[in-house]
């Protein structure tokens, strides 16, 4: 083991946090936040480079989507082990390699974009820039284990919409190389973030710990995967960050094949929606934090069906207005989706330890266990909604010339999502396990028909 390493960490205790162990939190907080953001960005890349990629590139809108698509596949897949990586490397040293890594693709699309290059190159390096979708996963871990439970909602959800915002900043960096140097130079932006991925790294080097007392645990991790519940917030954070991620990939791509706008005026409003997505986030995990995360997520989930209506109608009546504001609420709804169903999963697994006869110390420490090793499954299984809406996108402009079929699709989901977080989390409530005062925790409430 070498670098910096913590070896007492206890933050549910409050004489700790206070002396020292919240400074050391939050330090780690804002330079975890760095480096994810910029592997957000170099892991929607793509979500800018097809804007450049006119006649030229030969490349047709279906292609365009699947070229999107890889980029999302790789990087929830890439999740799972990035999870597991702070507990076996530390997270300091993995933030340090993981950042590191992100001038692998980004060096391969500075050297191949250009007309010429074959469909199957742009295939494979977009595929590479998955990496920056593994950034999350250790991001939240890590970050996970820094926190003490009532301050996780607002701390997971700063660290993943700091994260998240890295997806309209890559996309006001194209807006701008398109609206000065035109089109024709998509590698200005990518010799933009060269740079600051190595500023990344550095700042991980000398800033962040790593904790000793996370270490890889073979047992939880078979807990997590056993436990229904992972599984069940995996499939809600499909509707959630799938509907963030896959939005934010395909909105460029939706305007230019749908609405005949040009790569600059695509450009001038695909940012609008993720940036009001990445910047609520945390707003998301506040309100958990307060009313529970089941609460605020099956709200979430019903105004997002009503903004998917409003995309129909604006889809069929061709009214790009109407459109624009039917999906830009729809980023912004999934932001605050984002922050409250990542807030339910420390929750859920305190309740349960509860429900397992554990109190005090020990539910806290069988909930942390569980909700570290279940946050990089959520968040693969959550990213493959994004490549879930891109395919269907594609299939659907394929078939009908348009997107509206999709969204449709898309409409059918969110109410299938309403049903669950209901009857799994609503329906009926369960007890604050013991050791847990209520009125200091509480979203330790949440509860769950059965476990």
């Amino acid at each position: 083991m070498g670098g910096r390493w913590i070896e007492r960490w206890e933050p549910e205790d409050e004489t700790f946090w206070r002396e020292g162990g919240e400074r050391i939190a939050r330090r780690n907080l804002w330079f975890s936040v760095l480096a994810e953001h910029i592997g957000f960005s170099v892991w929607s890349l793509w979500s800018v480079m097809v804007l450049f990629m006119g006649p030229r590139y030969g490349i047709d809108p279906a292609g365009k989507f699947f070229l999107i698509a890889t980029a999302t596949l790789v990087g929830a897949f890439v999740r799972v082990p990035y999870t597991f990586a702070v507990a076996r490397f530390g997270g300091r040293n993995w933030t340090i390699a993981s950042a590191l890594l992100l001038l692998l693709p980004t060096g391969l699309a500075y050297a191949v974009m250009e007309p010429g290059t074959s469909y199957g190159t742009f295939v494979l390096v977009a595929a590479l820039t998955g990496v920056g979708g593994g950034n999350f996963a250790s991001s939240m871990t890590n970050i996970n284990a820094f926190f003490p439970l009532r301050k996780k909602g607002w701390a997971l959800g700063l660290n993943a919409g700091g994260g998240n915002i890295g997806v309209p900043v890559v996309q006001l960096v194209g807006l701008l190389v398109i609206g000065t140097a035109g089109a024709l130079h998509p590698r200005i932006v990518l010799g933009v973030y060269l740079p600051l991925i190595v500023v990344a790294a550095l700042c991980a080097a000398l800033f962040m710990d790593n904790l000793a007392p996370v270490r890889n645990d073979t047992g939880a991790v078979k807990e997590a995967v056993a436990s229904r519940h992972t599984w069940i917030m995996a499939f809600l954070y499909i509707g959630t960050f799938g509907s963030f991620i896959g939005y934010g990939f395909a909105f460029g791509l939706v305007l230019q094949t749908q609405f005949g706008r040009t790569p600059l005026q695509a450009a001038s409003l695909t940012f609008i929606g993720p940036l009001l997505g990445s910047l609520v986030r945390p707003l998301g995990g506040a309100l958990a934090d307060r009313y529970g995360g089941a609460r605020i997520t099956l709200a979430t989930f019903a105004a997002m069906a009503a903004a998917t209506g409003v995309v129909v109608y604006a889809s069929t009546a061709a009214s790009l207005t109407v459109f624009l504001v039917g999906f830009i609420a729809l980023f912004a709804l999934s932001g605050l989706g984002n922050g409250s169903t990542y807030k339910m999963i420390p929750a859920i697994f305190l309740a349960q330890g509860g429900r397992r006869g554990l109190s005090g110390e020990a539910a806290e420490a069988y909930g942390r266990r569980l909700s570290g090793a279940s946050m990089g499954l959520i968040g693969a299984v959550g990213a493959l909604g994004g490549l879930g809406i891109n395919l269907a996108f594609r299939q659907s402009f394929l078939s009908v010339g348009s997107g509206t079929a999709a969204f449709v699709a898309f409409l059918a989901f969110y109410a299938v999502c309403m049903a669950v977080t209901w009857a799994v989390y609503l329906r009926r409530p369960v007890a604050v396990p013991d050791g847990v005062d209520a009125a200091e925790a509480p979203q330790a409430r949440l509860g769950y028909a059965e476990v």
